[in-house]
C-alpha cells in the first residue's frame, strides 16, 4: 500500500510508536471517563481566518458525557478574562462541573482562571504537554467542527462568523447524529438523562408561570392568587 502511495505522489503517513497509558502512583491513570452530565467538562481553542486574512478564534466548552457543545465564543482575540466569562455563562446555564479538562495553554494556566475555578469548586485537569490525545473528547469535537464547518465557510466579517458558528452549533447539538450516542444528537440525550434522574420524584414546582396558574393549586380552584401563599 505504501509503495502505491509513493508511486502516485501521495504523502505516506509515518508510523507511530505505540504509547502506553499514563499511570499514576495510586494505580489510576490521567484520563477520567465521565459517568454522568457535568462530571467532566473540557474546553479548547480553535483558529480560522476571515477573507481578509485576519485571525478568528473559537473557544469551545463541551460536556464529555453528553457530547453537547455548551457554547462557542468567537472573537479576534480571547484572553483569560474573556475565557472566564465564557465558562461562567456556561456554568450559569448548565451548572458547575466537577472537573474541567484543558491543555497547558497560557489562557488556561494563568493565575486568574485557576484562582476563579478554585472558587467555583471545579477541579482543573491539565493534560501532559504535547499530549492532545488526553483531551480526546474536545479534540474529536474540534476535528468535526473543522471538517464539517470551518473548511467549507468563508467569513467576510466577525459578525458573520458568529452567526454561522452558532447556527452550526445548534445543528450539531440537536440534529447531527453521534455514533457514540447510538447515532442520536447530543441534546436529546442530555434531556433524557436529566429526565431519568428526576424519575420517581414528585415535582412540587408549578408547571406554568403564576400569571397562567394563579387560580389553580393542588387540584383545587382558588378564589384569588393570594390563596396560593
Amino acid at each position: 500500500m505504501e509503495r502505491i502511495w509513493r508511486r502516485e505522489g501521495l504523502k505516506v503517513p509515518q508510523k507511530q510508536k505505540p504509547r502506553g497509558r499514563l499511570w499514576l502512583n495510586d494505580g489510576s491513570w490521567v484520563r477520567l471517563r465521565p459517568q454522568r452530565p457535568n462530571r467532566v467538562r473540557s474546553y479548547d481553542f480553535m483558529s480560522a481566518f476571515t477573507h481578509d486574512g485576519r485571525t478568528v478564534r473559537f473557544l469551545n466548552p463541551i460536556d464529555e458525557y453528553t457530547r453537547e457543545c455548551l457554547t462557542i465564543h468567537v472573537g479576534r482575540r480571547i484572553n483569560s478574562n474573556q475565557g472566564i466569562d465564557v465558562l461562567a455563562d456556561a456554568m450559569i446555564e448548565h451548572g458547575i462541573p466537577e472537573q474541567i479538562r484543558s491543555d497547558n495553554g497560557p489562557e488556561f494556566v494563568a493565575r486568574e482562571p485557576r484562582k476563579w475555578l478554585a472558587k467555583t469548586g471545579a477541579e482543573t485537569l491539565y493534560i501532559e504537554p504535547g499530549s492532545p490525545w488526553e483531551n480526546g473528547y474536545c479534540e474529536s469535537f474540534n476535528s468535526k467542527m473543522r471538517d464539517e464547518f470551518l473548511n467549507g465557510e468563508i467569513f467576510h466579517s466577525l459578525k458573520e462568523a458568529r452567526v454561522l458558528t452558532e447556527r452550526w452549533r445548534v445543528y450539531f447539538n440537536t440534529e447531527r447524529p453521534h455514533s457514540s450516542l447510538g447515532y442520536k444528537p447530543p441534546v436529546p440525550v442530555a434531556w433524557l438523562t436529566e429526565a431519568s434522574q428526576r424519575s420517581g420524584k414528585v415535582e412540587s414546582e408549578l408547571c406554568f408561570p403564576l400569571s397562567l396558574s394563579a387560580y389553580y393549586c393542588d387540584g383545587q380552584i382558588t378564589p384569588s392568587p393570594a390563596a396560593l401563599h
